[in-house]
């Protein structure tokens, strides 16, 4: 199974023993980042870095174990509870006239959060790569739950990664609606095509997908 190596940000500590031991220079980058299109997977970094911040990583993933429907709405069941409870607490901590009563039902919220994202993953939704992962992404593409949910990930999502397990199809046809943020012209574009703004030309980050 080929591998590369990955850099864990956090955890680096600028030592920088894996510059002098990468036959490749895959380590040697501006922005700390490793050029996996450098890096052979010999893993001397990853042994060099003293604060184990570089771990080797497979290119390609096996697929998920896959979960019965008894296990999946077990699971969903636990998830959706455990986000009522996270947007109580939220509710609640609005509410609280104390600033300490506040900031403890915030972490009860999150704590909330965090269990229902395990529980997710547990229920298939550990790789980017599954077709239980993308389907919901896609899910949430067609009906987004709010105002803020980040569209333009959710499309490069979809787009940029492949289902590894063939419980996704992605869909090639059809059109995305974009908002361009310099004039404000609303348009479409269809799948594959570079949108670009039919009023003044704009791309890339200037273009909302709405």
């Amino acid at each position: 199974m080929k591998k590369i190596a990955v850099r864990n940000l956090r955890l680096c500590t600028k030592d920088c023993l894996c510059l002098y031991v990468c036959p490749s220079g895959a380590t040697d980058t501006e922005d700390s980042v490793i050029d996996v299109t450098k890096c052979i997977g010999c893993g001397a970094c990853s042994d060099a870095c003293p604060s184990g911040a570089i771990s080797l990583v497979p290119v390609e993933y096996p697929p998920q174990q896959e979960k019965g429907d008894a296990v999946m709405s077990a699971m969903t069941h636990a998830a959706e509870g455990k986000a009522r409870e996270e947007r109580a607490a939220l509710d609640a901590a609005s509410a609280a006239g104390k600033p300490g009563l506040s900031r403890l039902l915030r972490a009860i919220a999150r704590s909330s959060r965090l269990s229902a994202e395990d529980i997710m993953r547990e229920a298939g939704y550990m790789l980017p790569q599954s077709g239980r992962a993308l389907s919901l992404v896609q899910e949430l593409l067609d009906s987004p739950p709010g105002e803020g949910f980040p569209s333009d990930a959710a499309s490069y999502i979809i787009h940029a990664i492949d289902c590894n397990d063939g419980g996704y199809a992605r869909r090639e046809s059809g059109s995305r609606r974009y908002r361009c943020s310099r004039c404000l012209t609303e348009f479409e574009a269809s799948h594959g095509e570079d949108p670009a703004c039919p009023m003044c030309g704009a791309k890339g980050t200037d273009l909302e997908l709405i």
